[in-house]
């Protein structure tokens, strides 16, 4: 699963590093730690067994003699696993020398082959005892007369002991690791937060912008962060400049072409009646695809653009009170939810689209007209919506005839008029299509609830989720 969000893909590397590095620095440190242990306790056994040695002579009877004390109590106590034993060697017999803590029992001897002297002819192995004790066994050979009368030494310690030592210090090692740990990342994580809390800022400064609440980013970012934010303000100034000089000059072309075509108009009622209706309808229909075309050009100069808003609910409310006026004997419902619905476009083309949706409603209406305003849902969003964008839609239903499928295909041609008894030039359907398309949005008919013409209008709306 992809993580969008910077500050949780840092805090994931970070502790998978800490959570690796801490478990490899234990592990490497026990090893070392229990090195030094069998390194230390094999160094103690062969200083006992020195000691040992130092301790036994032959006597006048040629037995052997000596009472070794090591300084240990487990030598003195039964089945420890701390012994020794001093054996006669070769053809010299007596009676051995054991440590009381060893009595009658045998220390189980390996062959020279299995356990070979080192060169100070000394060797080390490990046994099990009587007792079940692990053991580990210093052992060498040792001449202690003139006469050449050798024994063999052997100390022997419990492995015990330094288990228990490495564990112990590995315990302590590990929870002291595991609080390092849980302190560094939370450190870690404190240190990520802040470090990052700028880009929470650009972020918020962003929303605000998407929202219409502010026009650049404000805030005091740091040196890493403020040429981009000097960038994003740059843009969207540029962005400003280009869409106030598209309706320049929008503007300019609709006032040149708005006189010409007035003459032509006026001139039209002039002229005879078949000549006449001929030259209307033309300079009526030119005046619809320069309207057109000029809007489109408006449009794209600007979608996109992050300071196209437009609150829903006083904008529609306006275009209600107008049609009330206009149109005594219809009754008008605005539906708006929630009401502090937002759409992604200029205010003037929403009341364009929409004005002309319902004028159509109520020029076919008999009674009663509706017009609603609801974030759209997942299932009529359509392939055009994104998971990073937000969706408006808007719906306008009558109660009158309404129209078949096969006449709201032949409807959203452009210039075509079901009903030519109505007044009208059959551009406007086709002007709101061109309109919604222009931002990315869809007109789609359908029969209404009421059994008239419902138009619904899928628009970009705000969102303030632009993370």
């Amino acid at each position: 699963m992809r993580i969008k969000s910077l500050t949780a893909r840092v805090l994931l590397l970070t502790t998978v590093w800490s959570t690796v590095a801490l478990v490899v620095i234990g592990l490497l440190i026990s090893t070392l730690y229990r090195k030094s242990a069998e390194r230390g306790f094999q160094d103690l056994l062969r200083a006992q067994l020195y000691n040992v040695i130092n301790s036994v002579t032959i006597g006048d009877q040629g037995a052997l003699s000596g009472s070794p004390q090591l300084g240990d109590l487990r030598f003195a106590q039964p089945k420890t696993g701390w012994y020794w034993v001093v054996e006669p060697l070769g053809t010299y017999t007596t009676a051995p020398l054991v440590s009381p803590s060893l009595g009658s029992a045998l220390i189980p001897v390996p062959s020279v082959v299995e356990a070979p002297f080192d060169k100070n002819y000394e060797r080390y192995y490990q046994v099990t005892d009587a007792s079940g004790n692990r053991v580990q066994v210093a052992e060498t050979e040792v001449v202690l007369d003139t006469d050449g009368r050798a024994a063999r030494v052997r100390v022997t310690g419990n492995v015990d002991v330094v288990e228990d030592d490495v564990r112990t210090f590995s315990h302590s090692l590990y929870l002291a690791l595991a609080g390092f740990g849980v302190g560094s990342l939370i450190v870690n994580a404190l240190a990520i937060l802040y470090g990052l809390k700028p880009l929470d800022k650009a972020r918020a400064a962003l929303e605000r912008i998407r929202a219409g609440e502010s026009e650049q980013l404000k805030g005091d970012f740091p040196r890493e962060i403020l040429p981009l934010a000097n960038e994003v303000n740059a843009l969207i100034d540029s962005n400003r400049r280009i869409v106030e000089r598209a309706r320049m000059q929008v503007g300019n072309l609709a006032h040149s072409l708005k006189t010409p075509i007035a003459v032509l108009l006026n001139e039209a009622r002039v002229l005879e009646k078949s000549h006449g209706e001929l030259v209307r309808s033309q300079a009526e229909s030119m005046q619809g695809q320069v309207q057109s075309y000029l809007n489109r050009a408006r449009i794209a100069a600007q979608r996109e653009s992050v300071l196209a808003r437009t609150d829903a609910e006083p904008a529609l409310e306006r275009l209600v009170r107008v049609m009330r006026r206009l149109n005594v004997d219809t009754e008008f419902d605005l539906v708006v939810s929630p009401p502090h619905l937002a759409v992604a476009m200029e205010q003037q083309d929403l009341e364009e689209t929409v004005g002309n949706l319902l004028e159509n409603a109520a020029r076919f209406a008999r009674s009663k007209v509706r017009l609603s305003a609801v974030e759209a849902g997942d299932d009529v969003r359509g392939a055009e919506a994104s998971a990073r964008r937000h969706w408006v839609e808007l719906a306008v239903e009558d109660d009158g005839p309404g129209l078949e499928p096969d006449q709201i295909r032949e409807a959203l041609k452009r210039g075509r008029r079901l009903d030519e008894s109505k007044p009208g030039t059959g551009l406007g359907l086709s002007i709101v299509t061109e309109i919604s398309s222009e931002y990315q949005g869809r007109l789609e008919l359908s029969r209404g609830e009421w059994g008239g013409l419902k138009a619904k209008l899928i628009l970009p709306g705000i969102t303030k989720d632009v993370a």
